[in-house]
């Protein structure tokens, strides 16, 4: 079975690969989407029929084995997140961190790891930066497939709700081979799991904060030996009317209204095969506030789709996956909501990718991955652009003692618009000690640029080329008793990095030629029980260099200095907890000046919350909590001239049964 779908999938690809390629599009209307020439042609062919072959040995070591995994086991949809990545920080964020920040995926990450983040004001766009890179240079990966915007190149984290996801997990350092274009500072991963026990599990939340803000979430799972589903919904609706503090401004032009569908199914067709479908939809209205300065009429909304179907075959030797993806992004853009003008743009994306996973010989894991990708754009900025991405990606893991874990790994993307370079990472871990592991990366990786990069008739500029970058990583992870503590030194540097820059009164995308980023990275995490008494400290620091090497100074919006701390005590039924945040000053012009014109003033930020459990019983509990945001009143900014909220509240109900 398994080598019928390779068989389909190469005669299929195989006819997509028969034109001549270019290396960037001709001009706004058509894309051609050719490869090179026939030796670059001959060379997957190479690839794939060596592929193809482990396919075969593997299917035939499958039919022969009479030892089943347990399904139950299988959990993760991206099986190479962890397995195939011993030698990179990662951090999970559990659901007791998710429940304290459960209306915002941007305050989860903010408090909880060292992202640095620019956002537009409280539910506005929100966009990350790793270790001083941007963000679209960070990878969203949501069940093992790269979710960035085809447009803008990033994930709006204002835009992902959280309902749904047990946990999250931060992975640190570029991250290419695995998932491709952006993911060069980092990647964030939201995974769904299935569970394939006897359950029925159901949870509601209503909460009403400041400003007039309802949120209203509904969560429910139900599972058996057959048959896993689990559905989450969510509501929130603000007029985030906040007052803009030392001044007798409010933000007036900031209201947002979005909900969100979150469904996954699984069911076990036989004793080695399991069908999954997982999907995600958001739906969202918001007005654009303008600066302290300057009043503004503009709306945006923005709807996401993505669909995946994913077949697993699981044996002894060897499992194995097909996914087939849709994912659609859609946006409408007003200038003045009281009118009917809008300007909108959209992007149809398919996706298939076959991935396997082998165990060659004794300690040595192989896994092949074939990835086809079809990108369909539309807009009112551009024509109609498509793009075709065609991969091939080896990853090896060698564990010759319990002590020593080696990763080497290789891709070669096929792009119909540019030549695209081999990537190759790294990485080994040694145990130095049950309490003591040492941990090195290294990689390179790439950007190509979005549709608008290219297309927006604006300032869209043809003449861009791929970014490309090398990093090193190297870390420490050291636990005792009930303490953890990492501590990561890295290096970045990039060519060719896309920037845009004013150009008259327009904007416009340009290559910069050279940039270097470094830095250090410590986190703690203590817990503590005292019979009934629970403590726990956690706590981030990050030092951060990011400059243009032809100025020597530092890049817009990076922060040297960035700090936060979570304490917590739980006793029976009540449970309180304190966040505290630092971040330092960033510079918005490239002369790095400070000045109210020149750059933003480092701030501190306290959030207090606690919880009390009313009901707990067995099959029904009842939680009550209330949480303070910005609790000394601290007047700030993310972005210049865009006031933060002032000392707000929320008020949450959950029940569970």
């Amino acid at each position: 079975m398994i080598v019928e779908h390779i068989n389909i999938t190469l005669i299929i690809l195989g006819r997509l690969c028969n034109k001549k390629r270019v290396r960037r599009p001709a001009n706004f209307k058509t894309i051609k989407s050719n490869f090179r020439d026939k030796s670059d042609l001959r060379m997957i062919r190479v690839i794939l029929s060596f592929l193809l072959l482990f396919f075969y040995s593997v299917t035939k070591a499958q039919i022969a084995n009479d030892s089943i995994q347990r399904l139950d086991e299988v959990v993760l949809s991206d099986v190479k997140l962890k397995r195939y990545a011993s030698g990179f920080k990662l951090k999970v964020l559990n659901d007791s961190l998710l429940k304290k920040n459960n209306s915002s995926f941007t305050d989860i990450l903010r408090f909880n790891s060292n992202l640095y983040f620019k956002e537009n004001g409280y539910g506005m766009v929100s966009s990350p930066s790793f270790r001083g890179t941007n963000a679209s240079q960070t990878a969203v990966i949501w069940n093992g497939i790269n979710i960035n915007s085809q447009l803008t190149g990033q994930t709006d984290f204002n835009t992902i709700n959280t309902t749904n996801f047990k946990s999250i997990v931060i992975r640190s350092g570029g991250g290419s081979v695995q998932y491709g274009s952006g993911a060069v500072g980092g990647s964030i991963h939201l995974n769904n799991t299935l569970s394939f026990t006897s359950h029925f599990d159901n949870t509601a939340t209503l909460s009403y904060g400041s400003y007039d803000t309802k949120n209203v979430s509904y969560l429910s799972s139900f599972g058996n030996e057959k048959l896993s589903l689990n559905i989450g919904l969510n509501y929130i609706d603000s007029e985030n009317d906040y007052k803009y503090l030392n001044t007798d401004e409010r933000n007036d032009n900031g209201a947002f209204t979005n909900g969100s569908i979150n469904a996954n199914l699984g069911y076990i067709l036989s004793e080695k095969n399991v069908l999954k479908l997982y999907h995600q939809s958001f739906i969202g209205e918001r007005e654009f506030s303008g600066t302290a300065s300057t009043r503004s009429l503009a709306k945006y909304e923005d709807q996401n789709f993505r669909t995946m179907l994913e077949w697993s075959h699981l044996g002894k030797k060897a499992n194995s996956k097909l996914k087939v993806a849709h994912l659609q992004e859609h946006f409408k853009y007003f200038g003045n909501q009281n009118t009917d003008n809008y300007t909108f743009g959209k992007v149809n994306t398919y996706l298939i990718n076959y991935t396997a996973d082998i165990d060659l010989i004794k300690h040595l894991k192989f896994k092949p991955i074939v990835s086809y990708n079809y990108y369909q754009g539309s807009g009112s900025s551009f024509d109609d652009p498509n793009r075709k991405e065609f991969s091939t990606t080896a990853l090896l893991l060698y564990t010759p003692s319990p002590k020593w874990y080696y990763g080497f790994n290789l891709r070669q993307d096929v792009n119909s618009s540019f030549d695209s370079p081999l990537l190759f990472s790294f990485d080994v871990a040694y145990n130095v000690s049950d309490a003591y592991k040492l941990k090195l990366n290294g990689s390179k990786n790439y950007r190509v640029p979005t549709f608008n990069d290219l297309y927006w008739q604006q300032g869209g500029n043809l003449d861009l080329v791929p970014e490309t970058s090398y990093q090193v990583d190297l870390g420490q992870e050291m636990t005792y008793k009930n303490a953890k503590f990492n501590l990561n030194a890295f290096y970045i540097k990039t060519t060719s990095l896309i920037q845009w820059q004013p150009n008259g009164s327009d904007w416009s995308p340009d290559n910069v030629d050279k940039t270097q980023n470094y830095g250090i990275e410590a986190s703690l995490d203590i817990t503590k029980r005292v019979n009934a008494h629970q403590f726990s400290l956690q706590s981030n620091y990050a030092y951060t260099v990011s400059e243009d090497l032809e100025t020597n100074k530092q890049l817009i919006y990076v922060p040297y200095h960035k700090a936060n701390i979570n304490l917590a005590y739980a006793y029976k039924r009540i449970s309180v907890f304190v966040q505290h945040l630092y971040t330092g000053e960033v510079y918005i012009t490239p002369d790095n000046l400070s000045g109210p014109f020149d750059s933003v003033d480092a701030y501190q930020l306290t959030n207090f919350g606690c919880n009390y459990q009313l009901l707990k019983t067995k099959s029904q509990q009842i939680e009550v909590s209330l949480k303070v945001n910005n609790l000394f009143n601290t007047a700030y900014e993310n972005v210049a001239f865009r006031p933060m909220p002032d000392r707000n509240f929320n008020f949450q109900i959950q029940y569970k049964f």
